[in-house]
């Protein structure tokens, strides 16, 4: 009885004679060194062109190491004829005539000879099948691998003819389609040779083979589509068979405006042109490997695992990308009636096979998950022992990991496409700017969904308004929808969209009511035939208008009042985490507890001992560098050092109404009730920090107006490179402002006051007094001239040139070109405002600030932007500007948004909010402090605290040194060109 060998790769036919196990050294004495090693044989189906053994000892073969890349031929590692499985007739050619284990066929004629020797004998070919597999000659027992050698070369003799037909195979689609298949290639001798799961497996390796060349050349149909657009001059166009893009180029007239053509391709077929690269290079891999070993293929895992490890960065971009593709293509052929005439015409191409474009933009999608299980199959199918089952299930790991990778990358670009799609259909109310921040790369829709809201009307018959409101990252929308002609579907918003930094959430747990819905049919029996149906409602409102702006809306399910309450509450916790972490200001504190105000624990009698409510502050640098404050209060003016929980009360002006520091002058200046008054702010340090008297501080003190009239109210900026003082004086029935130039003390000389004679002014005249009218109530200083806010508008004056110092009053309605309904509409509203003042944009246009809304004007004063405005969320009782942004103050909030586009970038929440210092006297305005004052945190028996902070302008971590304020532009605001 012979010891039977197994071989679990061949099925060796019933009755067939055991095979005899002879070691190579004995069946192939002439190929092996006599002293070489000796070492254990690996699976003969290893011996491949491509496998050699890592230490490369003879007659020791083993599979690719999976560190070597499977394009790459291996080094012969041993230097004498090393064993071939035999295959076609053209790669028996290449073999060694002389070669013992060369069997001899009609395809050696020419050859040569084999050499004389009795061991070595040829004889014809004989099919092996189960009649004849009891006949088959066999090399002597020693050599085990030769069954195999010998029923391989068989099997490649039985095949000859199907040479031909598998190059037809690999050139494509030159077989009829019954005839690509592993079957119709091999003869039926081979199949009953190889055996039942054998057979299964080498068709299911030819599958991946079709598969792969198939997909291979619908990327080169489309790769070529985007190179020729994107890369042009690496193909040139004549050699590549156009089926989109270059229609789509020449196209007269065109299908796709030239300047959106290339951001269109681009868009659309993203990176496939890289993906067609790593398959091309693949797809050579396994043809070469197929052609090696037919109709036999032992593996391809080598060649598959290492491309897979090349391939996942594009693929990951492409998969993440690949909805925003499909969108955009789906847009442009909705909205292109050309670019559907020009796709309906790129079908009829035959190689196109009546597939639509959105068919070869999702085949990186679906072939991944298709190559998975071909693998997954071969892997159920190979007999234990083959190496292949240690490498597929590595190479199955990848892949299903990569594909569970790539799905959250899936669902955030389904998401944007989602987004983008409620963007565009998005219609906002007439004549509003609104800057939501759509076009940020990190904003995205959350949630939506219909929900219904009870009209105002009692008198309408169905009391209910259907409404789809939109949650978007930073937005709340309420909006109504409308289907038009074509299908196009529009969004009107509905009522102002609520900031999240705004909206706050009332009750979810209101009991269902009902809502009676019409009956389909019809009629005069609505009412009888009428269905109810429950709804849920729930509340949310804006904490800046909690009673004009709160909205009770109604879910149609208890699961979809739920879902947005998670969706609410979810988001508004990442927008704070976000705004937090992203804050244009920061509010810096400088003193919670020195300035206390009588509260509801403060003991009788000690409230006398409080400073009082903080009006304004200001800080300066004293001599010897040390940073001091003075803080307005009701009970006087207060100074000490900053971050020192002492100050001292220096003056005793309870209330001023404003308090300014000219540092370079040496100047204090206090507007108390009816005066203007200026102390040396050297002494007030000197005082405070006790090096001098009080009383050296009332010897410093200059009467600067209010002796002969009333000073309403004061401000100082820079006029034509001077520090302006201006202020405006009541006396009798006018009104007059009066602007000041400050003097260096070497420009000090005596000048006549109205005070009295002969004394040493600190202040000059600039320019006129301007007659202004009654209602005036603030003022500010401009490059060249000075603004004056009155109840009917803002007057433009210059104090220099008497010819014209009044000038008319902005903004002037009289020249705008806007349509007339939105001119209208601009003028009555600012009509019922009250204007604050006047910022310069970077655009050269002018952002005026009303209480509740801005505008922008030329430098003409006419209104710009098609007479637009923005709505403030709140209603300002004054602003700062800062930089690129303008902050606009009310009692709980201070609202931060950007000059240019009125975007809202910051909501800082407080209680009695009010602004401090505010004059922009340095060469930045982003330069000088900002203080404001709130309700602090303490409030015990020495009474409730203000707090005071000052807002510190922050930088990007990862930009330095990028400028903190917009470089000056030459020119802008150099004149009011009325």
């Amino acid at each position: 009885m012979h010891n039977q060998r197994h071989y679990p790769y061949v099925t060796i036919p019933p009755g067939a004679t055991p095979l005899p196990n002879l070691s190579p050294l004995q069946a192939y004495q002439d190929e092996f060194e006599h002293n070489a090693p000796s070492g254990d044989l690996l699976n003969p189906w290893d011996q491949t062109p491509t496998t050699r053994h890592p230490n490369g000892r003879p007659g020791e073969l083993r599979s690719r190491p999976r560190t070597r890349s499977a394009y790459e031929p291996l080094p012969p590692t041993i230097s004498f004829p090393e064993p071939e499985i035999h295959r076609f007739a053209s790669q028996r050619t290449t073999l060694h005539p002389y070669s013992p284990r060369h069997r001899p066929s009609k395809s050696d004629d020419g050859h040569g000879s084999l050499p004389p020797s009795g061991d070595h004998s040829t004889r014809p070919f004989t099919p092996v099948t189960p009649d004849s597999a009891s006949s088959m000659h066999y090399p002597p027992e020693d050599d085990w691998e030769a069954p195999v050698n010998q029923l391989t070369r068989e099997l490649s003799n039985v095949s000859l003819y199907s040479e031909e037909g598998l190059r037809l195979f690999q050139a494509g689609h030159q077989l009829a389609e019954k005839d690509e298949e592993w079957h119709r290639l091999v003869p039926p001798e081979a199949q009953e040779a190889l055996g039942k799961k054998e057979v299964e497996r080498q068709s299911v390796l030819f599958e991946l083979f079709k598969s792969e060349r198939d997909y291979v050349e619908d990327l080169r149909l489309v790769t070529e589509v985007a190179s020729t657009a994107i890369m042009i001059q690496t193909y040139p166009a004549n050699s590549l068979p156009q089926v989109f893009i270059e229609p789509l180029q020449f196209a007269k007239p065109p299908v796709i405006a030239s300047d959106r053509l290339r951001p269109f391709v681009q868009e659309v077929f993203w990176n496939l042109g890289q993906i067609s690269v790593h398959h091309e290079r693949m797809l050579a891999a396994l043809f070469e490997r197929q052609l090696d070993q037919h109709p036999l293929v032992q593996s391809v895992t080598d060649i598959v695992l290492e491309t897979c490890f090349q391939f996942q960065a594009d693929y990951e971009s492409y998969i993440k990308h690949y909805p925003i593709a499909e969108e955009r293509h789906r847009t442009e052929l909705s909205r292109n009636k050309n670019y559907q005439v020009f796709i309906q015409k790129c079908s009829q191409d035959p190689r196109m096979r009546k597939r639509d474009m959105i068919t070869f933009l999702s085949r990186p999608v679906t072939r991944l998950p298709r190559l998975h299980l071909i693998l997954e199959h071969i892997q159920k199918i190979t007999e234990p022992g083959h190496p292949d089952l240690e490498d597929l299930p590595l190479l199955l790991n990848i892949l299903s990991d990569f594909l569970k990778s790539t799905q959250p990358g899936i669902a955030a670009a389904e998401n944007r496409v989602k987004y983008w799609n409620v963007c565009e259909s998005l219609t906002m109310p007439k004549g509003q700017i609104m800057d939501l921040d759509w076009y940020d790369d990190s904003r995205s829709l959350v949630y939506s969904g219909p929900v219904a809201r009870r009209s105002k009307s009692e008198m309408d018959w169905h009391p209910w308004t259907d409404l789809f409101a939109v949650l978007l990252d930073n937005y709340l929308l309420l909006t109504k929808e409308e289907r038009r002609t074509g299908g196009i579907l529009k969004r009107y918003v509905s009522s102002r969209p609520i900031p999240l930094e705004y909206l706050k959430l009332g009750s979810f747990e209101g009991q269902p009511e009902s809502r009676r819905e019409r009956s389909e049919e019809g009629g005069i029996l609505d009412s009888l035939r009428a269905q109810y149906k429950p709804i849920y409602p729930f509340t949310i409102y804006h904490s800046a208008d909690k009673l004009e702006r709160r909205y009770t809306l109604y879910a149609p399910t208890e699961s979809a009042r739920e879902k947005w309450r998670n969706a609410l509450v979810e988001t508004k916790g990442i927008d704070d985490v976000r705004r937090d972490a992203n804050k244009w200001f920061a509010p810096q504190l400088v003193d919670d507890g020195s300035f206390r105000s009588p509260g509801a624990y403060t003991p009788r009698g000690f409230g006398s001992k409080a400073s009082g409510r903080v009006v304004n502050a200001v800080s300066f640098t004293a001599a010897g560098g040390k940073r001091l404050m003075a803080v307005g209060c009701a009970t006087g003016i207060y100074v000490g050092l900053r971050g020192d929980i002492s100050f001292r009360k220096i003056l005793s002006y309870g209330n001023p109404s404003s308090i300014i520091v000219l540092q370079e002058f040496n100047k204090f200046i206090v507007h108390h009730e009816s005066y203007l008054l200026s102390y040396s702010l050297d002494i007030l340090a000197r005082v405070a920090m006790y090096q001098a008297p009080a009383s050296s501080l009332d010897a410093s003190m200059e009467k600067i107006a209010g002796e002969d009239g009333t000073v309403l109210f004061c401000t100082v900026g820079r006029i034509k490179q001077r520090m302006i003082v201006i202020y405006a004086l009541k006396s009798f029935f006018q009104i007059t402002v009066h602007a000041l130039e400050a003097c260096n003390l070497s420009e000090l000389r005596r000048t006549p006051s109205r005070g009295s004679q002969g004394t040493i002014s600190s202040f000059r005249p600039f320019g006129e007094p301007l007659y202004v009218p009654k209602d005036a109530y603030s003022v500010m200083a401009l490059a060249k001239m000075i603004a004056i806010s009155t109840e009917k508008g803002i007057v433009i004056a210059d104090p220099t040139d008497a010819s014209r110092q009044m000038i008319q009053v902005v903004p002037d309605f009289s020249g705008a070109t806007c349509d007339s309904t939105d001119m209208a509409d601009l003028k009555t509203r600012c009509e019922d405002a009250k204007p604050l003042g006047l910022i310069r944009t970077e655009t050269r246009e002018i952002l005026v600030i009303y209480d509740t809304l801005g505008c922008y004007i030329t430098k003409q004063g006419v209104p710009h932007r098609k007479c637009g405005f923005i709505l403030w969320e709140t209603k300002a009782t004054s602003f700062a500007h800062r930089g690129s942004h303008v902050m606009l103050f009310s009692p709980e909030f201070i609202e931060i948004r950007s000059i240019s586009t009125g975007r809202l970038d910051q909501v800082i929440e407080g209680s009695d909010i009010r602004l401090l210092m505010h004059t922009n006297l340095r060469s930045h305005s982003v330069d000088d402090p900002l203080f404001v004052a709130m309700r602090g945190t303490k409030d015990d028996k020495d009474g409730v605290s203000d707090k005071i902070i000052e807002l510190v302008r922050t930088g990007d971590f990862n930009s330095t040194q990028t400028p903190m304020t917009p470089t000056p532009v030459d020119g802008l605001w150099d004149e009011w060109d009325m």
